[in-house]
């Protein structure tokens, strides 16, 4: 049974839906430590306070916000928690978006929301059901940890999750990163279509979304605690590199992808971009006319 991490309510108009909140996901990786190399002791972290040189224990922090180098400003848990804000007891619901509008960049952790008592269960379940019914997503704010945040919730089976969602300030904009201006043919495009035609899947089943490097570690783990070798790692078939054809690359792609699939791997070569065939010239008579000529320039092959 997941930890609650926090209880209030959902606003939604004049309805209020008292919940608690617990984490929909885990966090399966295997954790290390530091230890002395030497003799495997354990390395930690000690707290110094760096007027009076010493350590202090956790009674003594607190936090504070550093106005200049010579000033800082102390805050205390208390004044975090009775800020004047009407979600800091609330997940308040201000729109209804479709899902699609919501950039993905912007969407963060899942958490789930569990009606909190019997009294909660009916306008839980109207929320839910006016959710699912609308096919949109509802779009909230909450102060969670010290700061307000935008929220997404949504419908999962029988339940209402939330996301957490990062404000439009807080994603940066790809511009910078983009690759310069290239051409692409047709054929080219259809050549990665179909690849992506015979990689689609109906779910996520199956060994290829297992998470192959925890079971690596672990076969690491068990072995050294066996005192004996560790697995040797397969050398890849293939190293990637620069791509210089890209049609036979596409073309080699589809054909693996098929093959995994235990379809016939037998395709025929994607479409070559074919060269444009030349004209003979024909001689004309040069009429005059005052027909003005258009302004496009002529399709290049």
């Amino acid at each position: 049974m997941p930890r609650n991490i926090w209880s209030g309510a959902i606003s939604f108009g004049l309805v209020t839906v008292p919940i608690s909140v617990a984490s929909a996901t885990e966090d399966h990786s295997i954790r290390f430590h530091q230890y002395h190399l030497e003799d495997m002791g354990r390395v930690r972290v000690r707290k110094y306070c760096e007027i009076e040189d010493r350590e202090v224990d956790q009674g003594e922090i607190g936090k504070g916000y550093q106005l200049t180098k010579e000033q800082v400003i102390p805050i205390s848990d208390e004044e975090l928690r009775d800020l004047p804000l009407p979600t800091a007891k609330a997940i308040e619901i201000v729109a209804f978006v479709p899902l699609d509008s919501v950039d993905p960049l912007k969407i963060g952790e899942g958490y789930y929301l569990a009606p909190s008592g019997q009294v909660a269960a009916k306008p839980y379940k109207l929320l839910r059901m006016a959710l699912d019914r609308s096919s949109k997503v509802a779009v909230a704010k909450y102060a969670w940890s010290g700061r307000e945040r935008l929220g997404l919730l949504r419908v999962r089976e029988d339940a209402i999750v939330l996301h957490a969602m990062r404000w439009p300030d807080e994603v940066r904009s790809p511009e910078e990163l983009l690759p310069p201006p290239v051409e692409l043919s047709d054929e080219e495009i259809d050549g990665a279509l179909a690849l992506m035609d015979s990689m689609t899947r109906e779910d996520l089943e199956g060994e290829e979304f297992q998470d192959t490097y925890t079971e690596a570690l672990e076969q690491i783990i068990e072995a050294k605690r066996e005192h004996r070798e560790p697995p040797k790692t397969e050398e890849p078939a293939s190293k990637p590199g620069q791509v210089v054809d890209l049609m036979a690359a596409l073309t080699e792609s589809v054909e693996k992808a098929r093959a995994s699939r235990g379809e016939d791997a037998d395709v025929h070569e994607l479409p070559k971009k074919k060269a444009a065939k030349k004209q003979p010239a024909r001689k004309t008579t040069a009429k005059k006319t005052t027909k003005k000529t258009s302004g496009r320039r002529p399709r290049s092959a």
